[in-house]
């Protein structure tokens, strides 16, 4: 979520709220579809059912899709805990950023072998039930820290040129990183299947609240973190704040902490992908620990050179998440549906599916035409200033005089 005020700066604030909105929406649409169609075609996996409806090919695809996108949200974790980590330990007395606690490389290593590794060693989902509520009630904290910085950072802050316009010409970049952040679907069966009493309507009311819980969350964080910072708005929202910044700090090892705990589930998903593919749904006790093992750490190693959330974002976005959540659900229910695709019936799942179709392959060619400025690990300049300097007049100094500014 903290990639979401980054995405109102690729859109512009007003029309990123209203692609939040849809997106969403589309999200909720689409997940409820995806169980529909798993009960229509009587599979329950996300791969079945797209083997059901489109064959072998189809298999293939969906299960590349799968694996990849937890495959990079992984990576993404891993970054963000690179970002927050060394800035929470130089907090501590003694420690300097030539210390091995400040090097991301050692944060993420340390993290990965003390915690992440062995609870994505876990067999089963449901024993990660009480991990889930406590991330969430950390990210529920992170974000009135987020919301009570603003009302300072706001004004203080100089904003940047066009800061609120009502659209850029970015926005398809950031329907990649809005999707990224709802994007769900790769372990929908595995939640449906761990559920007491499972029908299509208790999944249908499980969504909606759900969904509504986090656009509320997330609403606040977009627009809270983005007025924060306007332009300036980096890809991790916490590269913003200052080091020094003792409330943030709190908020740093907050979100590290749901971060962490977030981390083994998307590994359940990538290994139960490779286990339907390649062991029928059922690994040894050898092959359940190899796996777990090599994904976490190919994840780990690409996390170790790669320190750009943004880009991370954007791309598994557009290629990963914006398939699984407006392409495939919908293309399997118009498949398994007994009315023609342009019955009535079928408009939103049409028309859903035709903006996945589009927004794939532009997003990704602007992604990397259009790569936005990552400046990971660096304080901002607003962080030397002195605080009898930020006020309104020199605000407009510095937006008019944006090469002194750097």
């Amino acid at each position: 979520m903290i990639g979401l005020p980054y995405s109102m700066k690729l859109a512009g604030l007003p029309l990123g709220i209203l692609l939040l909105v849809g997106v969403a929406y589309v999200t909720d649409y689409s997940m409820i579809l995806l169980i529909r169609g798993g009960e229509m075609s009587g599979t329950s996996t996300y791969q079945a059912l797209v083997s059901r409806t489109f064959g072998f090919p189809g298999y293939l695809l969906v299960s590349l899709l799968q694996f990849l996108y937890p495959f990079a949200a992984m990576i993404s974790y891993n970054i963000i805990t690179g970002d927050i980590l060394p800035k929470i330990f130089q907090r501590i007395p003694g420690v300097t950023s030539r210390s091995i606690l400040a090097d991301r490389r050692f944060a993420i290593l340390s993290t990965t072998i003390v915690i992440t590794l062995p609870i994505a060693l876990y067999r089963n989902m449901q024993r990660l039930g009480k991990v889930s509520l406590m991330s969430l009630l950390l990210t529920v904290i992170v974000l009135l820290i987020v919301i009570t910085r603003a009302s300072s950072l706001a004004f203080t802050i100089p904003q940047t040129e066009e800061a609120w316009v009502f659209a850029k010409w970015n926005a398809i970049q950031a329907i990649g990183v809005m999707s990224f952040v709802f994007m769900c679907h790769h372990a929908c069966f595995l939640i449906y299947g761990s559920l007491e009493k499972g029908t299509v309507r208790s999944w249908s009311n499980i969504t909606h609240v759900s969904m509504i819980i986090s656009f509320i969350i997330s609403i606040q964080y977009s627009i809270f973190g983005y007025v924060s910072f306007t332009g300036f708005t980096q890809g991790d929202l916490f590269e913003n704040y200052c080091k020094d910044d003792n409330v943030v700090t709190v908020g740093r090892f907050f979100y590290v902490m749901t971060i962490i705990l977030t981390y083994p589930m998307e590994c359940f998903v990538a290994r139960e992908v490779i286990s339907n593919t390649f062991f029928g749904g059922t690994l040894s006790t050898v092959h359940h620990f190899t796996i777990t093992l090599l994904v976490v750490s190919v994840t780990t190693v690409i996390s170790l050179f790669s320190d750009c959330l943004g880009m991370a974002l954007e791309l598994n976005g557009v290629l990963s998440a914006t398939p699984l959540v407006f392409i495939i659900p919908t293309a399997c229910y118009l498949k398994l549906s007994t009315d023609h695709w342009y019955h009535i019936s079928n408009a939103m799942p049409c028309l859903i599916l035709l903006l996945g179709i589009i927004i794939m392959p532009v997003g990704f060619v602007m992604a990397i035409l259009y790569p936005q400025e990552c400046s990971h690990g660096k304080e901002m300049f607003y962080c030397f200033l002195n605080s009898s300097l930020m006020d309104v007049s020199v605000g407009h100094l510095y937006q008019s005089n944006s090469s002194k500014i750097k």
